[in-house]
């Protein structure tokens, strides 16, 4: 048997560190210094480059990309493992060269790109000399790609890029753009004339591209191949976000599970009423499953592709927001009123759970994509009755049985006994 559920002793050894040096490190620094990865200020940015320099002597930088594009190469299912404990500190994944949205944007340089396009945009932003934006939703369309009409049309040897974009998390701060328009895939620096961030919403901003004029060489991979791009991108994003929500969830779990061995209710610890019993005892099993089916999917990507794992994907896409939801509010209600501020992170985290629904596709395009696929491996069956039909199924087995019973009659005597038995019961 290969089924196996314990993790090699040697990162075990590696994700101890990173959980000691989260604890240690990155949360006070997260607390005083929000963003610290992006601060100007040359005090911050030698604490910064410090911690980042003993992440790269652990050979944990850029951890989710192979070893010949300057990660570790360690694959999807050590990078779960990785993110379990990265994702329950929102300043981890920049000190560890992890963070969304570039990310996505460097997969698709590093298996898209030219080699000049990798020198001029992989490189720094692996470094974090640069860092990008994706965009990709527009107003009228959300994120179905035959609805989009950004579109880019050759004049001489640029690219005019027209268009409307919603939604480009972090847009407002990226140094490069990547914009999704019904022809290709461009990359666009963002102080190019005629791109135009809206002052709202602050953080994933509304870009108007007002015939934007970019190099030939802008254009990333094949001409029309945006939707390809666009998939390779988002398959693996959704697996990364399921990997930080278990960590998130693990978060809301230990918050519930302390407040219900500290605070007393109608003569006794909330713990030992069962209402909220039951509230931990369901998120317990809810988080350990979708922890194990986000383990095995990653898994099973390491083993074959994030194409071949588009189902598993798309089911975890829409698990881990369910999840996410239903445990932040079990916490946020045993937290009772405190629950309710922004004095412990389950308010943002509850708030937070629609938008896991939405991000990189709606729960119901994934939902709608796992039933269509799954229906593809079953066939329909003859005639009225369906293959589990049991009075068939009976006349088969005799069938298979006729040689048997020819052979021993006291067998048969059994069988029709049986079977007499069943006819008077009914």
């Amino acid at each position: 048997m290969a089924w196996d559920f314990s993790t090699d002793p040697e990162f075990q050894k590696k994700l101890d560190w990173v959980e000691q040096f989260c604890r240690d490190e990155v949360e006070p620094l997260g607390y005083l210094f929000p963003h610290a990865v992006r601060l100007p200020d040359p005090h911050v940015r030698a604490l910064v480059k410090d911690l980042q320099q003993q992440v790269k002597d652990q050979d944990l930088w850029a951890i989710f990309l192979d070893e010949e594009l300057g990660g570790p190469g360690y694959g999807q299912l050590k990078l779960g493992l990785l993110n379990e404990i990265l994702g329950r500190y929102p300043a981890a994944p920049q000190l560890f060269g992890a963070a969304a949205p570039d990310t996505g944007n460097m997969e698709m340089l590093a298996a898209h790109g030219t080699e000049e396009q990798k020198k001029r945009w992989l490189e720094p932003l692996i470094n974090q000399e640069m860092f990008s934006a994706y965009s990709m939703t527009e107003p009228q369309g959300g994120s179905d790609p035959n609805l989009f009409k950004t579109h880019a049309l050759r004049d001489g040897d640029e690219w005019v890029i027209s268009g409307e974009k919603w939604f480009t998390s972090a847009g407002r701060v990226a140094d490069i753009l990547f914009v999704m328009c019904t022809n290709g895939m461009f990359v666009v620096p963002r102080d190019t004339p005629g791109v135009e961030i809206m002052p709202e919403p602050r953080n994933h901003n509304h870009i108007i591209y007002n015939d934007v004029r970019v190099p030939l060489d802008h254009l990333l991979g094949p001409e029309n191949g945006a939707k390809v791009l666009a998939q390779r991108r988002l398959g693996g994003g959704r697996i990364h976000h399921a990997m930080r929500t278990i960590a998130q969830c693990k978060l809301a779990f230990d918050m519930m599970c302390e407040r219900a061995l500290s605070r007393e209710s109608h003569g006794k610890i909330i713990g030992e009423h069962q209402m909220v019993q039951e509230k931990i005892a369901e998120s317990y099993a809810s988080i350990n499953m979708l922890r194990l089916y986000v383990l095995e999917t990653a898994w099973k990507i390491d083993n074959s592709s994030t194409q071949e794992t588009r189902t598993d994907i798309a089911a975890v896409k829409f698990t881990m927001a369910k999840v996410l939801r239903e445990v932040s509010f079990n916490a946020l209600h045993i937290l009772g009123s405190l629950g309710t501020t922004d004095l412990t992170p389950i308010q943002e985290m509850y708030a937070a759970a629609p938008t896991m629904g939405l991000a990189d596709g709606v729960d119901e395009v994934h939902i709608a994509t796992v039933a269509r696929r799954v229906l593809k491996e079953y066939t329909p069956h003859d005639g009225y009755w369906p293959t589990e039909y049991i009075p068939a199924k009976r006349e088969e087995a005799w069938e298979k049985f006729k040689p048997r019973f020819d052979a021993n009659p006291d067998l048969l005597k059994v069988a029709e006994g049986y079977r007499d038995y069943l006819a008077k019961r009914r």
